[in-house]
């Protein structure tokens, strides 16, 4: 198989030099698999898990690409923590290209999986000290940061415990432990609180909100809408293998419009109504799903009524309506006609 050549030449004309992280057209497929049927064993189409996706990550940033399962988030951090090579398209991370330069890349970034990867015959404060001695830190300070996650996860006791008899919850503390240990200039962060009670998810943004204030750049996938909103600096939201917008949480919200009436009816809906609320003033969108309604509007509180009313007169009986500012979802809705909530393995 010919490895594709990414250089950093492939970004020299649209190059940032402020990026920690830069892809430009970055494509992967999968081989479908292969079935035995009558002794042959035909091939299906390949499954495009990237469609040319563009990604500019600022330094010092807590940057979200968010997205249902199967969207393609864990692909693309696997290629740019260098641990998947990709079929064509350019990525730089940290200054230096995945391919061509995977071991400068590795030096300097962290990654933590959804799925751990810790020894599970090592201890527990083992697996601190020889991570944080492998990037570099001296004894003191590899006992100091050990510590110090040790007790931001809620792990101090099980120092000694082998990592292979630790619950579930236990084990994923203990590998987001052993991602940040060392604080890495770069730190991926795979779907980082699933499995994690509060108390550890709290921590767990301390320390992320810590390495950023000292200049980190930090790159999370996640599925948990409400803590993207407030913790990360920027957005990407990726559908299909493709990216379809980028910005702060208030500029992609504030894109929308200022409110959101959210109606449920009785029963359901009909595309008179939809088209008849469109039509209102100072209504922006309608989206609609079987007896929900999303209304766009410049002002909830004026709307409210004339939409109250319109649905009267066809004969709508609303039974719940709420007024809200958008939200990352209604954002989703926006660009992919669907709701991220929506479906299996929806985002939460």
């Amino acid at each position: 198989m010919t490895v594709p050549q990414l250089g950093r030449a492939a970004l020299q004309a649209t190059g940032d030099p402020g990026a920690a992280i830069e892809v430009r057209a970055l494509r992967k497929a999968y081989p479908a698999p292969r079935r035995r049927r009558w002794g042959r064993q035909p091939t299906g189409q390949p499954a495009e898990a990237l469609r040319g996706i563009d990604l500019t990550v600022p330094t010092g940033s807590i940057f979200g690409f968010l997205g249902p399962n199967g969207a393609g988030k864990t692909t693309t951090v696997r290629i740019l923590a260098t641990l998947l090579a990709p079929d064509s398209g350019s990525a730089v991370v940290a200054g230096h290209d995945v391919l061509s330069e995977p071991g400068e890349v590795r030096r300097r970034i962290g990654y933590v999986s959804q799925y751990g990867g810790v020894n599970p015959a090592t201890r527990v404060r083992a697996n601190l000290l020889l991570q944080a001695r492998l990037f570099g830190l001296t004894a003191p300070q590899a006992a100091e940061r050990a510590d110090t996650m040790l007790r931001v996860f809620g792990l101090r006791g099980l120092d000694e415990r082998r990592t292979g008899s630790l619950s579930g919850g236990q084990a994923r503390r203990l590998a987001l432990a052993v991602g940040l240990v060392h604080a890495p200039g770069l730190l991926f962060l795979d779907e980082p609180t699933l499995g994690l009670d509060p108390r550890a998810r709290s921590g767990l943004w301390q320390e992320i909100r810590a390495l950023r204030d000292r200049g980190s750049t930090v790159f999370l996938t996640s599925h948990y809408l409400h803590e993207a909103d407030s913790l990360c600096d920027q957005l990407a939201i990726i559908d299909e293998g493709r990216v379809v917008v980028c910005g702060t949480p208030e500029e992609l919200k504030k894109s929308l419009s200022p409110d959101v009436l959210r109606l449920r009816l009785e029963s359901g809906h009909t595309d008179a109504v939809r088209v008849e609320l469109t039509q209102l003033s100072g209504v922006h969108s309608v989206r609609a799903d079987d007896s929900h309604l999303r209304v766009y509007t410049d002002d909830g509180e004026k709307a409210l009524p004339l939409v109250l009313h319109t649905l009267n007169s066809m004969g709508c009986a609303v039974d719940q309506v709420a007024l809200s500012r958008p939200s990352l979802d209604d954002v989703f809705l926006h660009h992919t006609g669907r709701s991220l909530t929506d479906g299996p393995g929806a985002a939460q």
